[in-house]
């Protein structure tokens, strides 16, 4: 199994063995794409995003791997995003600093927001997509 794979693999146990202010289900997926009717209820994908290799020794390289978490769920109102973004962030402090259990060779490197709430999905849809894209490090 790829490294990559193997990572958003240990987040998804990870995510689905925490605790949250909202019940999720995480499932790893290479195409989030719901229609809108299934967004009635919260979707969270860990979807594998890219890997950069780097030298690390003359006999090991880092692998620097990349997975997004998205959050996507049809709102009946405004006040539902505040409580998505929170959760967001919820998510991003329980892997923030940590070691997926399921592999403890990946250090957490860094997680970025963007996009916190993607515009043009709240506009066409009144659905919020919030991502976050978690790196880690495995060197091999």
């Amino acid at each position: 199994m790829s490294t990559l794979v193997a990572i958003a693999d240990a987040l998804v146990a990870s995510l689905n063995a925490g605790s949250f202010g909202q019940p999720l289900t995480a499932e790893r997926l290479y195409q989030p794409v719901f229609d809108l009717a299934e967004l009635a209820e919260l979707k969270v994908s860990v979807v594998p995003r890219a890997v950069t290799i780097t030298t690390a020794s003359r006999d090991g390289s880092y692998f620097d791997c990349s997975v997004d978490v998205g959050l996507q769920k049809k709102i009946a109102d405004d006040a539902e995003i505040d409580g998505l973004v929170d959760l967001a962030e919820e998510i991003a402090d329980h892997l923030r600093m940590k070691r997926l259990d399921g592999l403890p060779e990946a250090v957490w490197l860094s997680i970025e927001h963007e996009p916190v709430v993607a515009a043009e999905h709240l506009e066409q849809q009144r659905a919020l997509t919030s991502i976050l894209t978690v790196t880690y490090r495995v060197r091999r």
